[in-house]
């Protein structure tokens, strides 16, 4: 078997530091994808329809393309319509956070309307406003619900993370792919990153099975 991984020793530092390059964009995504998805949500059981509709046409945009799609479009798009040229860090960050934001809205507004509408009515009859009532009654009882599935799509996030490696941006994927065309050995490149991903996965995996557990204790 011609495998011989003694050839990428060297390189395994250089490959190393797309960690910190891939968490560092994921993140910032994240952020982006929270915040956003949030707002989104808000809107979507609103039972104004001019709020509602856009939002919902956005989430349609967004989950019905791929992914790579929205990166290379917001990478080579924006340049040759508006005459900047966009950093790849910028670019990956507001493809994978725009996208994930589309998701997180529907797991957002699912879990706000799993919430009895007891508590609403009870907010209402008190007179409490929609948005205390929104940020302080409903939303911390829908964190319990929506944990898990938050959890699962910050992991999908960062699996779908080497797609930045298409545009040049130096995440682990993208070194894996240098080291392997200096050595002209693939394989042995492509599995170490490969077990760096699955070892980022199985931490998060981990820390989102320990928060479920202590929301769960907390009831």
């Amino acid at each position: 078997m011609n495998l011989d991984f003694s050839q990428i020793v060297p390189s395994i530092p250089f490959i190393l530091e797309g960690i910190g390059a891939t968490l560092k964009f994921v993140s910032v995504s994240i952020i982006v994808g929270l915040v956003l998805g949030t707002f989104l949500a808000l809107l979507k059981i609103s039972n104004k329809k001019w709020l509602k509709w856009p939002a919902d046409i956005y989430t349609s945009i967004f989950r019905g393309t791929p992914l790579i799609l929205q990166l290379m479009t917001i990478y080579f798009a924006i340049p040759q319509l508006f005459e900047y040229d966009i950093p790849v860090f910028l670019s990956a960050v507001l493809a994978f956070g725009l996208n994930s934001a589309a998701y997180v809205s529907e797991i957002i507004r699912a879990g706000i309307l799993a919430v009895d509408k007891g508590q609403v009515e009870a907010a209402e009859a008190l007179g409490v406003e929609f948005r205390p009532m929104m940020f302080h009654i409903i939303l911390p009882q829908a964190t319990k619900n929506i944990l898990p599935a938050l959890m699962n799509e910050f992991i999908t996030l960062t699996k779908e993370s080497a797609l930045v490696s298409t545009i040049g941006y130096m995440d682990i994927m993208r070194r894996a792919d240098i080291v392997g065309a200096q050595l002209y050995r693939n394989f042995e490149p492509l599995l170490f990153a490969g077990i760096i991903y699955w070892v980022m996965i199985f931490i998060l995996t981990n820390i989102g099975s320990w928060m479920e557990r202590r929301m769960r204790q907390s009831d």
